[in-house]
């Protein structure tokens, strides 16, 4: 499913379910500012959750994390961290070695479509939630 289509689906239930709509207002609030962190041997920067303008963002589509051409974004459908069969993406739904979200130093979560794994949200559902939010 398209992001578009995505977040056309989610604004539906959210109208629908009005209590969704500040689980999700939730969710941005707690994930704003994390960093996304890579667990391969270098613990590889992969940016940050903060609004499209900041240069580090994950949803910055000009920037280094943002970009769908950069070697260091999770939207790099061809790289290292943005591939489905890397088990360093999120869009992996195998992985056990997601990106991890990390805030205040301490690891709140993992960004992964492998709905097996406990406290991980997809990348495109975090997109879709929080990406006009920040």
């Amino acid at each position: 499913m398209s992001t578009r289509i995505l977040a056309i689906f989610l604004l539906a239930i959210a109208q629908l379910f009005p209590a969704s709509a500040s689980a999700g207002e939730e969710v941005c609030s707690v994930v704003s500012g994390a960093a996304i962190i890579a667990q391969d041997d270098e613990n590889t920067f992969l940016g940050k959750i903060t609004n499209a303008y900041d240069s580090n963002s994950i949803f910055n589509d000009y920037g280094t994390h943002g970009s769908k051409y950069s070697s260091s974004s999770i939207w790099n459908s061809y790289g290292a961290f943005g591939s489905e069969y890397s088990s360093y993406s999120p869009f992996n739904k195998y992985t056990s070695t997601p990106p991890m979200i990390i805030k205040n130093r301490k690891i709140i979560g993992y960004l992964s479509a492998n709905k097996s794994l406990g406290s991980a949200i997809s990348p495109n559902l975090l997109k879709a939630l929080c990406k006009d939010e920040l």
